[in-house]
This record gives structure tokens, C-alpha cells and sequence, in this order.
């Protein structure tokens, strides 16, 4: 999909998941958030999947990086 950037998933001991998605835009995002396809896995997702799910949509404020020296 382009403006996809990356995707990360993190497993808890207790099984609770997370993953983060992320992309170039706000407009990139949105456009994958509207796409055919995606809004027939989403509704697959609803009804085989999940109980139930939380998503949030998160804005960077800012970011640091490090290197060793």
C-alpha cells in the first residue's frame, strides 16, 4: 500500500497483543483505512477473530534516536 512504512506486533505473557502500524500520512493512512479490501478483512476480523479490539490512532509529536558511539 503505498505510504505503508512499517509493522510491529508485540505479544504480552498474558496474551494481549499490540501492533503498530505505521505510515507516511495522515492521508496515506486514511486512504488504506478506506480501501475495498481492507474494509472486508476488518469486517472478517470482527466477526471470526476478535471478541473484541481497541484501536488507536496516534499522532507523533516527536522523536529521538541514539547511536553508540
Amino acid at each position: 500500500m503505498p505510504g505503508f512504512v512499517a509493522f510491529k506486533n508485540f505479544t504480552a505473557p498474558d496474551g494481549e497483543r499490540v501492533s503498530i502500524i505505521e505510515f507516511e500520512s495522515e492521508e496515506t493512512h486514511d486512504a488504506q483505512r478506506d480501501h475495498p479490501e481492507h474494509r472486508v478483512a476488518q469486517k472478517l476480523g470482527r466477526e471470526k477473530f476478535y471478541a473484541e479490539f481497541k484501536i488507536q490512532v496516534c499522532s507523533e509529536v516527536r522523536q529521538y534516536r541514539s547511536a553508540a558511539k
